[in-house]
């Protein structure tokens, strides 16, 4: 097959291939060969496991026979001793009674012949002559008994000795044998390792590494960045020699500035954005824009009018978001198509799970920025770094560090100094409803950062805001549909959707300036991480509640205490600090 596709491609052909068709094939092509590889890989792998395994038991038998082999000659080399003496024995018992027989015979025959001729023969009284040879011969039966003791001694040394050899060679040759496997076991583990880090590095190579900490940006507060938070999954431990990575490019440093000043200009766009939202909503007392002319709002701030301003505003998003995508992402719709016809189950959850979040969040910030002044429903809603963080630890075991948790007790100070005094004012609105508003939809936004964190690699950050933007305009448009049937079943009827037909035009336009502004923002922070990097537009990115209250200040002339702007400082302060020690923080070194 891969033959005829391959003559189908060649020059002078009938039918001409184009040039998508003609990468298309190279990309398939190439899909296989990594398969191919990997699973040749995963083969040696499994196959040096297995004699690894084979190894270990053979030096198990090995050190069981060296046991037996060694018990088995210290109960030979003693059966043969014994048997050896006793063999020696009875030699030596034999040559004394045959000695002894023959001094016999001569002396008595010496005798005999004696008294044959005559002679007169006298034996001393008290001389025996048989005890006296008796102990003659046992004087030498002790003396070769000692010479031979002293011979089965030498014996028996010498062969200690040769024991004690084998024995040093046979636990030095174990020894190698260990040192081999551990060696083994090195080179399995690093080659484990290098397998595992290329594969990362041709999963980040097929995309721009800057672009993964750009998340969706369809939050009205920070819909480009992830907060602070570690890792959802933990990297394992890197071989002890790994070869060195190329070191990025560094970046001029008028490029720097220039990402500076568009991160900078894409959190005044939010904080425009979050301004220009609280003028829609309506409030006790009319605002003054600019102390020039007073504007009463477009609608109250409730649960179903804010999911028909969110549903205007990603209609307009939508309709303008497919052409920013191919221009920032030229290969969208390619990756797009590569996500759907790939049918990953769990990538569909982690990706439609964080477009539920996010669309829950934007209904709730809505709700607070409605109820309480903005720059507070902001500093409150920043509560979302300390739970992504906790949320790391408890499911991941990512202790955060000292640092860190100074960090979160900064925010928690900070969030109390906003949110309490709020109690204390009359002309907001529902300062329970706002404060709860702001809490639920930080929690939320967690929840969105935490999937989005574990998708993080697998999709292209703008694909993925795409399908993001497309599930929340779905999930709003469903909401608004069985809303009405909600309220027949016993929903409170403050959650309806209210608004007032000559307003229409109103809404529509603070709609389609809500969806630019969002367009535009993701825009600018978009060519802002490019160019100087997603760590240092996440610090800029941190204004965004001090920009928000500065703005609201001036055009709406929204003043908050100075006990709650002290709160919002810290707030700042805190997340500020958690997104330095992150970007600071230095690489872990090889376990």
């Amino acid at each position: 097959m891969a033959q005829r596709d391959k003559q189908q491609l060649k020059p002078g052909a009938g039918d001409a291939t184009s040039a998508e068709e003609v990468l298309n094939y190279v990309i398939q092509e190439l899909e296989t060969l990594h398969q191919n590889v990997r699973d040749q890989l995963a083969e040696d792998i499994t196959r040096l496991q297995t004699e690894k395994t084979g190894l270990i038991e053979d030096i198990d038998k090995l050190r069981e026979q060296y046991r037996q082999l060694q018990s088995q000659q210290v109960e030979t080399l003693s059966q043969r001793y014994i048997y050896q003496q006793q063999l020696w024995l009875k030699q030596l018992a034999q040559v004394l009674a045959n000695n002894l027989q023959e001094l016999l015979v001569q002396r008595f025959n010496e005798i005999s012949a004696n008294v044959g001729q005559g002679a007169n023969v006298t034996i001393p009284s008290g001389e025996f002559p048989i005890p006296v040879l008796a102990n003659h011969y046992t004087e030498r039966a002790s003396e070769m008994l000692a010479s031979l003791d002293a011979s089965v001694n030498r014996t028996f040394d010498m062969m200690e000795r040769d024991l004690s050899s084998y024995e040093s060679s046979l636990s030095q040759r174990l020894r190698n044998m260990e040192s081999m496997e551990l060696k083994g076991e090195a080179l399995l583990e690093n080659l484990v390792n290098r397998i595992r880090i290329e594969l990362e590095e041709e999963v980040e190579q097929t995309f721009d590494p800057r672009d993964y900490d750009n998340s969706d940006t369809a939050n009205s507060v920070h819909p480009h960045q992830l907060p602070p938070a570690e890792s959802a999954i933990r990297q394992p431990p890197l071989p002890p020699a790994p070869p060195p990575a190329p070191a990025p490019a560094k970046q001029p440093a008028s490029q720097i500035q220039i990402g500076v000043l568009l991160a900078l200009i894409s959190a005044v766009v939010l904080s425009l954005f979050n301004v220009s939202l609280k003028i829609i909503l309506k409030a006790k007392a009319p605002r003054v824009i600019f102390g020039l002319f007073e504007v009463e709002g477009v609608v109250s701030p409730g649960f179903g009018n804010s999911l028909l301003i969110l549903l205007i505003r990603l209609v307009v998003v939508m309709a303008l978001m497919p052409v920013l995508a191919t221009f920032l992402y030229p290969s969208v719709w390619k990756d797009l198509k590569r996500f759907i016809d790939r049918g990953d189950a769990d990538l569909w959850q982690k990706v439609l799970g964080s477009a539920f979040f996010l669309f829950l969040s934007q209904v709730l910030i809505y709700i607070a920025i409605g109820n309480i002044p903005t720059g507070v429903a902001i500093t409150i809603f920043f509560i979302y770094p300390i739970a992504t963080v906790l949320a790391c630890w408890a499911l991941f075991g990512d202790r955060p560090s000292s640092l860190r948790f100074l960090a979160m007790g900064v925010i928690c100070t900070g969030l109390l100094l906003a949110a309490v005094p709020s109690f204390g004012q009359k002309a907001i609105g529902d300062v329970t409803l706002g404060v709860s508003s702001a809490v639920g939809a930080g929690l939320m936004f967690a929840g969105y950062v935490l999937l989005t964190q574990m998708a993080a690699g697998k999709l292209h950050p703008i694909p993925f805001s795409l399908v993001n933007f497309a599930a929340i305009f779905v999930f709003s448009a469903i909401s608004l549909i069985i809303l009405p049937f909600g309220i027949d079943w016993g929903l409170p009827e403050r959650w309806a959707v209210i608004v007032d037909p000559n307003v229409w035009g109103g809404l529509i336009f603070g709609g389609f300036l809500l969806g630019v502004l969002t367009l535009f923002s993701y825009l600018l922070n978009n060519f802002a991480i490019r160019f100087a990097g997603a760590a240092l537009a996440s610090v800029i990115g941190t204004l965004g509640p001090a920009l928000t209250a500065l703005f609201a200040l001036v055009i709406i002339s929204e003043k908050i205490p100075f006990i709650q702007v002290s709160g919002l400082v810290l707030v700042t302060l805190g997340v500020a600090g958690m997104t330095l020690e992150k970007m600071l923080k230095p690489p872990k070194k090889p376990a």
